[in-house]
């Protein structure tokens, strides 16, 4: 790796040219973040390591002379070789970007030139394969779908590309998104960094064992009901499912144009904070959007308060914890993170969602409106592209090469789309009678969020289903939830404790993840083999 350092073999960083350089494209929303870290006098190792580093790490490593864009990349897929397709492999992994290295090239020269764009300028990310992403192809993990490569990007990976990320790859997932163990007929199964006998949770699962393995700084993924909490959650990330509509679905392979919301994983608040400054927002391209005009005007870095738990008042969703006794691995790690929580200033209160929640799930377990939905939805999206080697759900069926547990839900898909309208509506109005529920209770214990485990169960062993996913509450109201690291099961597995906020309070749910993962440090990277 090209380092520059003095004849120490150290650099002391305080302000001067450097700090000027960094900052000078960089937004006032951000400069106060990066001014932390210089006006700290900081030491650096003449051979940088970017391991478990955040993004302004990385970004003053590259405006320092410590690094440059192009050794990221190439450190990155250095680990991928080594890691990632050895075994037992992770296969994280689906495809890497030809034009990783050239494009960090470019962008090393414009930081010389020109100075960076922003806190992700030549910063490497990774993207779910259910994203459309110029010059490599687009599968959603699926053989039926083998060549299809739109030429364009979608709209959150345009964004990052803007601000001067490097798009290193595409990750493994959940064939079609239909599942939460991820594993597909085009790349197979994605095993979980902390135990390769495990999963990583779904259906963005590539997504966070990559990150999580650290073969990028932060990744894309999408969440219809836990597809960006769940790997969060198995992987000791960090992921929002923001308030439905704050971000733009456009260039997504759909699974529910109801439920679908793309965004980050990362392994902290803060690198959370920076790429939703730059993926949220309005999109003309997707009509949902428009709900949040003028919601996110202040940067989510400014909620990144480490004292917003002190004084909150958090209700504790008793329902959702002690599900069955397979649950208690998790729910002792949960009763610890709650006994945190009250340590940071924040009042807990149990409540319960019951009655409603057992409403929601009456029928098919609560996903009636995502199997109706992917019939119509990858119908419709297919269309766009005559050139896709599949025109629709019929033709996926038919291809036969999806794996059989989507197979079947594909097929139960097909099925429904026969049903009378008002089968579908009356369980689409079950989405505002639990929105309701869930602002009467908030506003009548004065609740600032509701907490509870992501999943009650840890990574279920790979072949067996995952069970205990609590992905309902916030996918079918809309209302926003983050997963944060909790803790770690007596096996060595981490668990999420999940807070969801009223909607467009994504900013507030933030602050609060930060306040405990500063005090907590719950995060620790998996037990890989290093060099």
């Amino acid at each position: 790796m090209n380092t520059k350092a003095d004849s120490a073999g150290t650099a002391r960083l305080q302000s001067g040219a450097c700090a000027k350089q960094l900052v000078r494209r960089v937004t006032p929303l951000h400069l106060c973040l990066v001014l932390c870290l210089l006006c700290v006098e900081t030491t650096w190792p003449a051979d940088f390591d970017p391991s478990e580093k955040n993004i302004l790490e990385l970004q003053l490593a590259m405006s320092t002379g410590h690094a440059r864009s192009v050794d990221l990349v190439d450190f990155y897929l250095a680990r991928i070789e080594r890691l990632d397709g050895q075994g037992p492999s992770i296969n994280s992994m689906a495809r890497i970007n030809p034009e990783a290295r050239e494009v960090a090239l470019a962008l090393d020269r414009e930081r010389t030139e020109r100075g960076p764009r922003g806190p992700l300028h030549g910063v490497p990310v990774v993207v779910k394969d259910n994203f459309e992403t110029r010059s490599m192809a687009t599968q959603a993990g699926s053989l039926a779908l083998r060549g299809f490569a739109p030429d364009q990007d979608a709209e959150l990976v345009r964004r990052l590309r803007d601000a001067g990320a490097v798009i290193l790859g595409k990750t493994n997932m959940h064939e079609f998104a239909y599942g939460i163990e991820s594993l597909g007929s085009a790349f197979g199964v994605v095993r979980n960094p902390y135990d390769p006998r495990r999963n990583p949770g779904g259906s963005s699962g590539g997504t966070g064992a990559a990150v999580a393995a650290n073969f990028a700084s932060v990744g894309l993924g999408s969440d219809t009901c836990g597809s960006i909490r769940d790997p969060a959650a198995h992987n000791a990330l960090v992921g929002l499912r923001g308030t439905q509509g704050s971000s733009s679905r456009r260039g997504i392979i759909p699974l529910s144009s109801t439920q679908d919301i793309g965004g980050p994983l990362a392994r902290s608040v803060t690198d959370l904070a920076l790429v939703l400054d730059v993926t949220t927002g309005y999109d003309p391209g997707d009509p949902q959007t428009a709900a949040g005009i003028g919601r996110f005007d202040r940067s989510f870095t400014q909620a990144l308060n480490p004292d917003a738990l002190r004084g909150a008042r958090i209700g504790i969703v008793a329902n959702l914890l002690r599900q069955t006794p397979a649950d208690e691995a998790v729910a002792r790690v949960f009763d610890s993170a709650a006994a945190e929580l009250r340590g940071l200033g924040a009042e807990t209160v149990e409540v319960s969602m019951t009655g409603i929640m057992e409403t929601v799930l009456s029928v098919d377990d609560g996903f009636y409106v995502l199997i109706h939905d992917f019939g119509r939805d990858i119908d419709r999206y297919l269309a766009a592209f005559p050139e896709a080697p599949v025109s629709g759900i019929v033709d996926i069926l038919e291809d036969g090469r999806v794996i059989d547990s989507v197979h079947e839900l594909i097929a139960a898909s097909l099925a429904v789309q026969d049903d009378p309208p008002e089968v579908y509506l009356g369980e689409l109005a079950k989405r505002d009678a639990l929105a309701a529920a869930l602002h009467q209770l908030m506003a009548r214990e004065a609740l600032d969020a509701l907490a509870y485990p992501t999943l009650t169960r840890i990574a279920a062993p790979v072949g067996e289903t995952q069970r205990g996913d609590n992905c309902h509450l916030s996918a079918v109201s809309g209302f926003p939830a983050i997963t944060v690291p909790a803790g770690f099961s007596a096996e060595g597995l981490p668990v999420g404790l999940e807070l969801l906020a009223r909607p467009w309070e994504d900013t507030r749910l933030l602050g609060l993840a930060y306040a405990f993962e500063q005090a907590t440090r719950h995060r620790r990277p998996p037990p890989l083999p290093e060099p």
